[in-house]
């Protein structure tokens, strides 16, 4: 924690409470209320009330407190999205151990690698995973297995070596284990996705998990009555605090399916009277080619982007929002209840201060482009460090104090601001930058387009050339001359001879990490 949080006399705003307290308050306020609805693809949902989900959540941190974690060792979580993710996540912090979260489409050195760096004890998983944590974790003291890949019965041949299941783990909820609440002690890591060097494990305590249920409830306008249709990964800070904790801060309910369906999202949504969602531009443009009922009861979403007009036949209000694992809310955030600048991702949202300057750390003016940065209090609206890395968690901060987001962002007026790009994704050709993601907006609004990425391609004159990877839309026929006509003429009209792609790739799918992002480096190989 900073000074500031530290000093004599300073009450913090989470003072005497964790994660634990958040859900047992729950459990009395709103026993009998819906907390988690499990919404299998191939089955019927099961609904858990706050009061039952309490209770399994104490039995299992009873089991695992006899199974031998103690406060502050660290356990694998290694799970698609289903309710023994929940389980386990609460059950950690409920006895002060530390919940490791990880993207199951890691490869297994990057599993290796999680388990290794954090010092994990223990690992639950499912049995699509199972013998590659059995054999690339070795260090684990056990490793517990549940019965189901995501809602579906697991394939043959995926029994785990010296694992057992996840049932095993559960003892009497009355024996769950008792301590001091303490907002300053560490809560759980997620990994971030380590595009360009080794992935850094960001490190949350009790208060971070708490600021993130309050204050993304508060972007959100969340009420006890909202029901959140949840299907991003449950690993990642979006569906987790977004969606998750913000949902059990108001007292509301969260829907969680195994992951996004774009022919199941309106008949949950229909079932369950879901109001909000958290979605992403790929989720969206799927949605776009399916019927959208009359009757459903959606009045905010909230994505990438404020109000974009090519999702405007939806019919619900759209806010833009711009956040980080390292933020644990939205450090931008669009407006609820007034009108958004179109394509903005909102305003500095009043929880934090933020910066836009240039590389020489000057201000950026309105209409320029520059490198953003956001302060907050590290341990309560930042993350408090990159675990086992202090060199990294202090070169990731300004002689400021600010926060090296590595994102680009253009100002516009009254305060809204555009998102740009990474760092990372802007292309140098002949000398001039060029945003990937300018390139990505002109192509994705041809029609045939599904969706693009546009990526660089080393050239022996200019250094670097944009080259765009295209999945058409369903229906379409691949890689058709029109449509490759189609975006070139778009490419042409809209930008500068610069930033005409240089190749069009048709592609079937896009190789995918967290949150469903293009995997942008799988795309430069494919190049290469």
């Amino acid at each position: 924690m900073s000074a500031s949080q530290t000093a004599p006399g300073v009450v913090g705003p989470f003072a005497g409470l964790d994660v634990p307290w958040l859900l047992k308050m729950r459990a009395e306020t709103r026993r009998d209320h819906p907390f988690l609805i499990w919404a299998p693809f191939d089955a019927p949902a099961r609904k858990w009330t706050y009061g039952e989900f309490y209770e399994r959540v104490g039995a299992l941190a009873a089991g695992l407190a006899q199974r031998g974690i103690r406060p502050g060792e660290y356990v694998l979580i290694h799970l698609d999205n289903c309710i023994e993710a929940m389980l386990a996540w609460f059950a950690c912090v409920d006895l002060g151990a530390i919940a490791v979260t990880t993207n199951t489409r890691s490869a297994p050195a990057e599993v290796e690698y999680f388990a290794d760096h954090c010092g994990a004890v223990a690992a639950i998983t499912q049995p699509a995973y199972a013998e590659t944590i059995s054999a690339h974790c070795r260090n684990l003291r056990w490793l517990a297995v549940i019965s189901h890949d995501a809602g579906t019965p697991p394939a043959q041949g995926h029994a785990a070596p010296r694992s057992d299941s996840f049932e095993s783990l559960f003892a009497d909820s009355a024996d769950r284990p008792r301590r001091v609440a303490d907002p300053h002690a560490a809560c759980s890591v997620q990994y971030t996705s380590g595009t360009t060097s080794r992935p850094k494990a960001v490190l949350w305590t009790h208060a971070n998990a708490l600021w993130g249920a309050k204050v993304n409830a508060s972007h959100q306008d969340l009420h006890q009555g909202d029901v959140h249709q949840t299907y991003l990964p449950l690993f990642h800070t979006n569906a987790l605090a977004y969606s998750m904790l913000a949902s059990l801060w108001v007292g509301g309910t969260c829907v969680i399916q195994p992951r996004f369906s774009a022919s199941r999202f309106w008949s949950v949504a229909l079932e369950h009277g879901c109001s909000w969602t958290s979605t992403i531009p790929f989720c969206m443009k799927a949605l776009l080619e399916h019927e959208i009922p009359k009757q459903h009861k959606f009045r905010l979403w909230g994505t990438a982007v404020c109000e974009p007009p090519a999702f405007s036949s939806f019919g619900i209000k759209i806010i833009g929002w711009w956040g980080m694992t390292e933020t644990i809310t939205h450090g931008i955030i669009g407006e609820v209840d007034q009108p958004n600048t179109p394509m903005s991702i909102g305003r500095a949202a009043a929880e934090y201060s933020i910066r836009i300057t240039d590389d020489d750390g000057a201000p950026t003016p309105v209409g320029g482009t520059g490198n953003l940065l956001i302060k907050g209090i590290p341990g309560l609206s930042l993350f408090k460090e990159y675990l086992h890395n202090e060199k990294a968690t202090r070169e990731s901060f300004d002689e400021h104090g600010y926060f090296i987001t590595g994102d680009r962002v253009t100002l516009l007026d009254n305060g809204f601001i555009k998102f740009g790009d990474r760092a990372k994704d802007m292309l140098k050709v002949g000398g001039e930058n060029v945003a990937a993601s300018e390139i990505e907006q002109v192509i994705a609004l041809v029609p045939g387009v599904r969706e693009a990425a546009v990526v660089a391609k080393k050239h022996p004159m200019l250094d670097e050339v944009p080259v765009v990877f295209i999945v058409p839309q369903a229906g379409v026929e691949r890689a058709p001359p029109d449509l490759h006509d189609s975006v070139m003429a778009a490419c042409r009209s809209a930008l500068a001879d610069f930033k005409v792609p240089r190749e069009i790739h048709f592609v079937d799918d896009m190789p995918r990490s967290t949150l469903e992002k293009v995997a942008k480096a799988e795309l430069r190989k494919m190049l290469s």
